[in-house]
């Protein structure tokens, strides 16, 4: 009781004093997520604009003037990174791990809030600066999102002295900032968690978010070292990456490096970054569907391995992205065996899912929608990754748009369907009315249809043998007319999907003033962030004193309950008629 009360007023002592400490400056983690979410969605519309200039000129080659081919390539580059990094890492991780961790597990704030704040800062100086490139000598890089050397950083590639420099250092400082973020979410969820709260008690987003942060602070040394490596490469001459080589028609000054060693770096951390972005999403599409369809995830603790599995094993298939690089043909078997077993601990995850909501009492609301929408794009996604994890039948795919509807399905449309569903879903305890019912299944229907009409397509190009990241495609033996077509086609889904993603930003200013009263906790829900005493919740979250857990998170529907939910803070005794699900999870 002592460490409470000493606890509680070292909080008072933080408490913020004035406009610019409570909302700029802020170490409260609840505004420090939503620094981090606007911040990435806004650099997301840059992307999303990129991606339409991209289209353009598939759809329609050479019709634009001011899209020439070293802009274009450009565009592609930087769609590409910040759409994996600054966007859905940020948003995922920085967002909602910041908002979710602590609310969901009892705690008053991150164990660090200063360091917490930095962070932010951090990775805001990291957008800055990668923004910063479209504005010097040459223009941002357009080495291609996985900045392959030796041509990252050759004369001739677009960007190749200052753009590619930004790049790296952006990437460096991001990194910086996602490690202070990182150990704080960590630390916090392994040492902050409220009396009664053990970790097979945590909601599964706090599974997917912690297992995630562990990843990346595994995963992203690699990018850490290999930009570093690469910048000396640039500045100073050193040849880490860079071969002997003829450059212009002249003899360089590097020798000796090797660029499959980069490759090696960047997919150890490439393919580690899929999970680092799906894990997260994983956890909080399993809250959601429990929630919603009014019934215990199925398989609490199978889905937790499941996600520790997935997580272990994706440090173990990345060369998977690199059959094509001329690596030991033993290497190829390995890596494809890796790849299709760590397809199992997934398809466990989606059975449970599905099982879930197998005679659940479902209600279709915006988020469930969303949710159910991520289950179908990511099984689409998934069985596709199948195909290429096969190295005989990745070699003709490979670098054709066969690859990009996959690497899209899975780590563009299906993370995207889940942060909507979380906004939807988490938006009323955020700011404390609800989102309009009916602009969101406008925007549902609009983004789910309108992605399966871009990237359902893609599958057949690239069954064509059509390569991606061409600025134009000539006249060719082997595409056929049609293809260009479906291009054409491809390019008016994807202006028309990207012009409805602006209902959504609407209805989250609007409903901000205009939205309905959502109390506290208009889902029905049983986890701890529904259970604060104020909606939205004040700084410190629980007000004079830490709530106690009983239970798990998922007691929906149980049988001799009074009501259809119990909140993790009722304690066994008032419920005596209840099975003990918890254990029998």
């Amino acid at each position: 009781m002592v460490a409470v009360a000493i606890a509680d007023q070292e909080q008072v002592l933080h408490e913020p004093q004035s406009f610019i400490s409570r909302y700029i400056w802020s170490q409260d983690h609840k505004v420090i997520a939503i620094q981090y979410a606007i911040t990435a969605i806004a650099v997301g519309l840059v992307a999303l604009v990129l991606s339409w200039l991209i289209r353009l000129q598939i759809g329609f080659p050479n019709a634009f003037d001011f899209i020439d081919p070293a802009s274009y390539y450009q565009f592609v580059t930087m769609h590409g990174m910040i759409m994996v990094i600054y966007l859905l890492t940020a948003l995922l991780l920085g967002g909602f791990g910041n908002y979710l961790i602590p609310l969901m597990i009892g705690a008053r704030d991150m164990v660090f809030p200063y360091m917490n704040m930095l962070s932010y800062w951090v990775y805001l100086l990291a957008v800055l600066v990668l923004m910063a490139s479209f504005f010097v000598p040459g223009g941002p890089t357009g080495a291609g999102w996985t900045l392959y050397p030796p041509q990252a950083i050759l004369q001739g590639t677009p960007g190749a002295t200052w753009g590619i420099i930004l790049m790296l250092l952006s990437l460096v400082i991001f990194i910086v900032a996602f490690t202070m973020g990182g150990l704080n979410y960590v630390t916090t969820v392994l040492q902050a968690r409220t009396r009664g709260m053990t970790l097979m008690r945590m909601p599964l987003s706090v599974w997917g978010l912690f297992v995630a942060t562990i990843l990346g602070l595994l995963a992203f040394p690699a990018l850490l070292v290999s930009g570093v490596m690469m910048l000396l490469d640039q500045v100073i001459g050193t040849s880490f990456f860079m071969p002997a080589i003829v450059d212009m028609g002249e003899q360089s000054t590097y020798s000796g490096g090797s660029p499959i060693l980069f490759q090696h770096l960047f997919w150890f951390f490439g393919h580690p970054e899929v999970y680092i972005v799906a894990l997260p999403a994983f956890g909080i599409v399993s809250d959601i569907l429990s929630t919603h369809a009014r019934k215990n995830i199925f398989g609490y603790r199978m889905m937790i391995w499941a996600i520790v599995i997935i997580g272990g094993m994706s440090f173990i298939v990345w060369a998977h992205h690199m059959y094509v690089s001329g690596m030991n043909p033993y290497f190829g078997f390995f890596f494809a065996t890796t790849t299709l077993i760590i397809a199992v601990p997934t398809a466990i995850k989606v059975y449970n899912w599905v099982l879930t909501l197998w005679q659940g009492n479902i209600r279709l609301t915006v988020p469930m929608l969303f949710a159910i929408g991520f289950i179908f794009t990511f099984v689409n996604g998934g069985l596709t990754g199948l195909f290429l994890g096969n190295v005989t039948v990745d070699l003709p795919l490979s670098d054709t748009y066969f690859v990009v509807a996959h690497f899209h399905m899975v780590m563009g449309v299906s993370p995207i369907l889940v942060i909507f569903a979380a906004i939807y879903h988490w938006y009323p305890k955020i700011t404390g009315r609800m989102l309009d019912d009916t602009m969101g299944k406008i925007h549902f229907w609009t983004t789910f249809l309108g992605t399966y009409a871009i990237y359902f397509p893609m599958h057949y190009l690239g069954f064509l043998g059509v390569p991606r990241r061409y600025f134009a495609f000539g006249v060719t033996g082997f595409i056929p007319e049609s293809a260009q077509m479906l291009n054409a086609t491809i390019t008016i889904a994807a202006l028309f999907v990207g012009v409805f993603q602006f209902l959504f930003l609407f209805n989250l200013v609007w409903s901000l003033f205009k939205g309905k009263q959502a109390g506290s906790n208009p889902w029905e829900a049983t986890t701890l962030e529904w259970q604060t005493p104020q909606t939205p919740p004040a700084h410190g979250n629980w007000g004079p004193e830490l709530p106690e857990v009983h239970r798990w998170a998922y007691d929906y529907s149980v049988p001799g309950a009074p009501r259809d939910f119990i909140p993790q803070t009722v304690p066994f005794s008032e419920t005596p008629f209840q099975i003990d699900t918890e254990h029998e999870s």
